[in-house]
Parts: structure tokens; sequence; C-alpha cells
């Protein structure tokens, strides 16, 4: 549960403020009890220092003195006597830059082999509550684009999330209620009636569900059963159609999104809300005086937490909408299974609702602030340089499990975490299967996989690897390999930052990062040397990169393969 870069800023923290006191007790600073924030990052440069502070530039007004007099007299009070730094200097008008130490960059490599497939896991989240819903796709029809890319980045986040100390659950809502299903039973009665009467004979319904999936859910229950539906009431034929056909599709949908690697904790079936948990919501707020009728429905004042217009909650033909299911839904989320953070993940389209949903669990009584909706923007596929829209095999717009027939699941789950959420992401069907370099998560397979046939190789020639003293990880002093180490260093802040930004994208370009500071290293130093200690303290190092590669794919639920 070590996180180097956490930790090393901390310590930088303590000895910068304990610098700054002693600095005023002897008089070199002005005393005061007002000292301003100031940070200490990692700058984009690391030879002018492994971390630097802005602190003396922070400070400059407080203490009425120039930025790099407060440095100076910073310098003048630190100690750095056993601590992870071994030098420092001013920058600049005032930076300040810290230098690590041998032993900081020994103690990462040594961390990052005694924590293992744990290395990256923090305590950050401190077991906070959280669930992330996403994909929830209308079980009346296939998934498509959106679906393929929410079900990723959902899926992600999820595990960053947990990886930084969360108590994560991941959640599916069926949508098997509502005017969608009474839809899909329509469309479903008319195909099965078709299916004995000819298509001309039985009008198909102008908003009914066109595609070819309704015919084979028909086909099916029609090659089981026959006729048994044909003279039957029209409300008992569609019901009994829809029994038949929704548990299949959602069943499809299951299994799909386990090809795709996604598991949920939870599917949650809107229709248990139409059993007295719509009504008790709708209640809860015409009791908190935030509901009227006109027109022969009812209405929700939503224009009173934040809404462009009022919702309508229930319609004249007393049948409530899908806007008064989900408040009902968001409120069993909080109110009744206790989640102290609810994310959801929406397509764009979705881009009106957020507002009047967020209002409306501070109206019910709860904290919209503690709702959060990612809005997740399209997806352009491309073949040949060209946009493509339809499937070859199909004819149809390309679906979750077109995409997966076509691209290997591992491209599809790293394709769709290269883009933050609210970007448009163009993905290249072409690059997609590649396998080369310019593949990205080819490239960084490849970087495990390289290690692996060094390990091989040497293990051949009778050389295998060996625990390291500190003293000996102390050899690797090249720029290469501090480079790799401090690569390592950064993994488990990586998925605390993607954690906090709902930014699972961080972690793909870490992952590219990890593989091409790899291979800079590989060319630059020779693993196998004659200096048996520090052969062995590299070895380490390949080992720890191997390690970092392999939990960040496995965050990602991609494979990492020993040969390519």
């Amino acid at each position: 549960m070590t996180n180097p870069v956490l930790d090393a800023k901390n310590a930088l923290n303590t000895l910068i403020s304990d610098a700054l006191h002693k600095a005023m007790e002897n008089g070199a600073l002005p005393k005061t009890d007002d000292l301003p924030a100031y940070v200490v990052e990692i700058p984009g440069d690391t030879s002018h220092g492994d971390y630097a502070s802005n602190v003396a530039m922070a400070c400059a007004r407080t203490f009425k003195c120039a930025p790099r007099m407060v440095a100076q007299a910073i310098i003048e009070n630190i100690s750095l006597d056993g601590t992870y730094f071994d030098r420092m200097e001013i920058a600049g008008p005032g930076f300040l830059n810290f230098f690590a130490g041998k032993r900081w960059f020994s103690q990462v490599v040594d961390t990052v082999r005694k924590e293992g497939a744990d290395y990256g896991r923090t305590d950050f989240g401190k077991k906070e509550k959280v669930m992330v819903e996403f994909v929830s796709a209308n079980p009346t029809g296939p998934m498509h684009m959106g679906n393929a890319r929410g079900g990723a980045i959902g899926d992600c986040l999820a595990a960053a999330l947990d990886w930084s100390g969360h108590d994560v659950t991941r959640e599916f809502y069926v949508n098997d209620a509502g005017n969608q299903v009474a839809k899909f039973g329509l469309s479903l009665e008319a195909r099965y009636l078709q299916i004995y009467k000819g298509e001309d004979a039985v009008p198909f319904p102008e908003d009914g569900y066109h595609g070819d999936d309704i015919k084979v859910r028909a086909q099916e229950y029609a090659d089981q059963y026959g006729e048994k539906l044909l003279e039957a009431d029209p409300q008992v034929r569609r019901q009994e159609l829809t029994d038949f056909a929704l548990p299949r599709n959602i069943d499809k949908l299951r299994t799909d999104l386990e090809r795709y690697r996604i598991t949920y904790d939870v599917w949650f079936r809107e229709s248990t809300l139409h059993h007295g948990a719509i009504d008790e919501a709708i209640q809860t707020l015409t009791q908190r005086g935030l509901t009227y009728e006109k027109d022969d429905a009812l209405w929700y004042k939503a224009t009173q937490f934040g809404a462009e217009k009022d919702e309508v909650l229930v319609r004249g033909n007393h049948y409530p909408t899908y806007f008064a299911a989900d408040i009902a839904y968001h409120y069993n989320k909080f109110a009744v299974r206790h989640f102290d953070r609810v994310i959801n993940i929406w397509g764009a389209d979705h881009h009106g609702h957020v507002a009047r949903l967020k209002g409306a669990m501070d109206a019910i009584g709860l904290d919209g602030g503690k709702l959060d909706i990612i809005l997740m923007q399209l997806v352009r596929l491309t073949r040949d340089g060209q946009l493509v829209k339809m499937s070859k095999r199909t004819g149809k717009a390309i679906s979750l499990t077109d995409l997966i027939d076509d691209v290997p699941v591992d491209a599809a789950r790293f394709f769709f975490n290269m883009r933050e959420p609210n970007s448009t992401l163009d993905f290249d069907l072409d690059l997609a299967v590649e396998q080369t370099s310019q593949n990205p998560v080819y490239y960084v397979q490849y970087a495990h996989a390289r290690i692996c046939s060094i390990l091989r190789n040497l293990a051949q020639e009778g050389v295998s690897p060996r625990d390291c003293t500190l003293e000996e990880l102390d050899r690797m002093e090249t720029l290469e390999e501090k480079e790799m180490i401090r690569c390592l260093s950064r993994f488990p802040q990586e998925i605390v930052e993607a954690a906090k930004n709902y930014d699972p994208a961080r972690l793909t370009h870490y992952a590219i990062d990890v593989a091409t500071v790899f291979h800079k290293f590989y060319n630059a130093c020779r693993v196998k040397t004659e200096d048996e200690s520090l052969m062995q303290a590299r070895l380490n190092l390949c080992l720890g990169v191997k390690q970092v590669i392999c939990n960040v794919l496995s965050l990602l639920k991609i494979s990492a393969p020993e040969s390519m």
C-alpha cells in the first residue's frame, strides 16, 4: 500500500513547513500564523529536480520580501539528513528544486518487488462506498458503440476506484418496464403475426423496433409454441411474447458484456421499483409541496431545483414516467442502499437530464452533490481513413458484438480508454488489429513480452534473478535507470488521479509511458554484465517493470502475454 510519489511529497511538505517555522523562530523570516498554500509537484523536466515547490513565491507577500530571500531562508533552515533527498537548489525567481537520493530510487524498486501484484493499491478512498452505474443498455435491442465505450470506461473507472481504496459496486440498470417494454411487446406481436399471416397483412407499428433481433425472438417463440397465440387476447399475447423474449435479451446482454470482460455486482431491475418505490418517491415530493396537477397529469416543480422546465411524474393514464422511476431508483441508491457517492456514465445526449436529476435528489431530501454524472461523447469508427457506420456482415449499425468479432477485446478496451470520456473518440479499426508498435496496446504488451524473453534467455544461460540489497540497487545510477524508476514510482498516484478525476485514460497513457521508458532503458543499459551485482539490480528493475505493466493491464482487464 505504498505510494512513493505521495510519500515523497508529504515528506517535503513536512521539511518545508519545519524549515519555515525554524526560520521564523531564529529571525530569518518575520513571524506569522497565516502561511499561504503552496504546491509540491514533479517538474516536467526532472533534470531540474525530482520535485519542485513554489513555496517561496507563495509566501513572498506574507513575509514582505523577495521570493529568492524566502527560498534562501528555507534552504538555510532545512536538513536533508536521513530523508529521501540529497540536495536542493533555488531556480529562477525562487522555485525550490529537490533531488532524490540513491536510496529513494532503490526503495522504489524494492517496494515494487515486495508488493508485487498489490503494487499500485492505496487507501486513498478510505473505503468510501461508491456505485458506478454504466452501460444500462435498453434490453429491447443490441448494444451499440456508445455502450461499448461506456462499458470500457465504466469498468476501468470502477477498477481505479477499487485500487485506490474505495468500496466499489458495479451496477447495470435493467429497463424492463415502461414505454420501451410496451413498444417491445407491440413489435414482437407484429413480427409473430406476420410469420403466419404475412408482412402485408399485419402492419408494423410506426415507432416499433425494426431490428432483426425482434424477428429472431418472434421466430424462436413460434418454433417453440407454434400458433398458440394467434387467437389470444392482444394484451395476453403481447405479455407472453415479452415474458419469453425479454429474459433472453437480458441474458444476451450479460453474456456479451462478459465476453467484453465486464461483470456486474448488481443487475437492478426497473420493474422492482413499480412495487411501491415509485409511489413512495412521488408521495415524498408531494408532502414537500413539490408536485401539482395539470392536464390530467402529476407534475414535479423541477424549476425550483435548477431545471429549465417542470417535469411530468405521472401521465394522464396513471402510469409513472421514466423520470419518476429514475428518481425512485436514485433514492434507492442513496437512502436505501446507503452509497456515499454514485457515478453514472451516460451518453452526451442525456445532457439535459443531469441538472434535473441532481436537483430531484435535493428535492427529495438527499444531496444531489453526491451524484456525479459523466457525459460520454460519440465514437467514430474509421477504416482505411474513412468513416464506418455499417457492419460489412449485417449491413446494419455496428454493434458491440460486431466490434469484438472484428477487433481483439484487448484492443477495444485499451482504445476506448485512450481519451477522456468528454472527448469524441476516433477508433481506427485497422490500427486495432495491427501487430506493430504503432498499435498502442500491442506496444505495451510487447514491452511485457520483451522482459519475459530477457528472463528466458538468461535462464538458458544459467542466470536467475535474486533479491537484491538496497546497496546493490544503489548501483543503478544512469539517467535511463533513474527515469525508469521514476516512472514506476508514479503508478499508485496515477491510479489515484484516475479515480479522483474520473479519467481512466490516465492509465492507458501511463502504460504507454512505462513501455516507452523501458525500451529506452533496454537500449541504453545492458542487463547481462560481468558485474553480477549490477546485473541483478537491473534484473530486479526489469522484474519491477514487468510487474507494473502486468498490474496496469490487469486493472484494465487486458492480457499481458509472455511472448508475441
